[in-house]
């Protein structure tokens, strides 16, 4: 994770340096830019190709896990015995989904900015860990003390 994080750094410092500042931040994609201005020696140019390739590659290799993983979690949480069953269900929902949640990459941005933090980051990354947090602590209270009921009325060392 810290790798990830340095690894971005340093490509916004070398974006910075190369682009400059100005371009840099008014460019939506400014390693894309910053790959479209390599050229070498005359003969090695045309270099973003093979960025959006690699790209493309990631994004589908990404996708794929996300599927998979949410294929595998409901039918762990349906108790689905063959989980294949549900890639088509899954694949139909996930494209609906992506064909109703932005038109455009403006209206992507502002509903990232915007609506994403308030309805998705905010309840399943403070307010479901905390409800679990909570109810976690009450059942252990609650066998806890049943556990030690038990122990106290000498039912632990029966047989």
């Amino acid at each position: 994770m810290a790798a990830a994080g340095i690894f971005l750094a340093i490509i916004m410092a070398v974006n910075i340096a190369v682009l400059g500042v100005d371009l840099t931040t008014r460019s939506q994609y400014p390693l894309l830019t910053l790959i479209q201005s390599i050229e070498v020696a005359g003969f090695l140019e045309r270099l973003d190709v093979y960025f959006l390739f690699l790209l493309m590659i990631g994004g589908f290799i990404k996708i794929s896990v996300f599927t998979y993983v949410v294929v595998t979690g409901t039918a762990n949480v349906f108790n689905v015995k063959q989980p294949s069953r549900l890639a088509y269900p899954v694949g139909f929902v996930i494209l609906l989904i992506s064909i109703i949640i932005a038109s455009s990459y403006t209206e992507h941005i502002h509903e990232g900015l915007g609506a994403v933090p308030i309805y998705i980051h905010l309840p399943f990354q403070v307010i479901i860990p905390l409800l679990l947090l909570i109810i976690a602590f009450f059942k252990n209270r609650k066998k806890k003390g049943q556990h030690q009921n038990k122990f106290l009325k000498g039912g632990v060392h029966q047989k």
